[in-house]
């Protein structure tokens, strides 16, 4: 009896845990489809448009927010990240690897002291200040943060995930 309760609890919770992640599985941006175009301000008040962002490089398109403690405490990786990746050569990619920032933050100061403090030094950040009613969010899927996606020099999603390390496979694929 003992057994066969033990192999229920287990059926009960693996569909309940697929059944869970599914429900916040991206469904709106799929693999191959163009990049929808975002154009925000950046902390200085100028206007970045991803498509002249990514013409040439592979783009990390980070969701994030300087109130969300995951989106936090991975930064210090993602900065990792950005600095192993953003000078190596990349196929069909002249201009390397970058990430582009968007903050679902409604607060600039927050959203600017959190870039400093977290020591992103990537020249692209973007945010409308709408937090959850972030025109990008809403553009691009996002129910939560962080998430991201790859975009690759041709402005097609190469690959969209839950968290920036699982991009890392893809970049390394996409080396010369």
């Amino acid at each position: 009896m003992k057994k066969l309760f033990t192999a229920f609890l287990a059926l009960f919770l693996s569909a309940t845990a697929s059944t869970t992640f599914a429900q916040y599985a991206n469904q709106k941006m799929m693999v191959g489809q163009p990049a929808p175009e975002l154009a925000y301000n950046n902390p200085e008040e100028k206007v970045l448009k991803l498509s002249e962002i990514y013409k040439g490089r592979y783009v990390l398109l980070d969701f994030w927010a300087s109130w969300c403690r995951p989106c936090r405490n991975a930064n210090p990786r993602l900065v990792a990240l950005y600095e192993k990746y953003k000078d190596q050569k990349f196929t069909n990619a002249k201009k390397g690897f970058t990430v582009v920032s968007v903050s679902l933050d409604r607060d600039k100061k927050a959203w600017v002291d959190a870039i400093d403090k977290d020591g992103m030094i990537w020249p692209y950040h973007m945010s409308d200040l709408g937090s959850w009613n972030s025109e990008a969010a809403e553009i691009y899927g996002v129910q939560f943060i962080p998430q991201c996606f790859l975009i690759g020099p041709d402005g097609k999603i190469v690959g969209k995930y839950a968290s920036f390390e699982a991009a890392e496979a893809d970049l390394m694929k996409a080396m010369k």
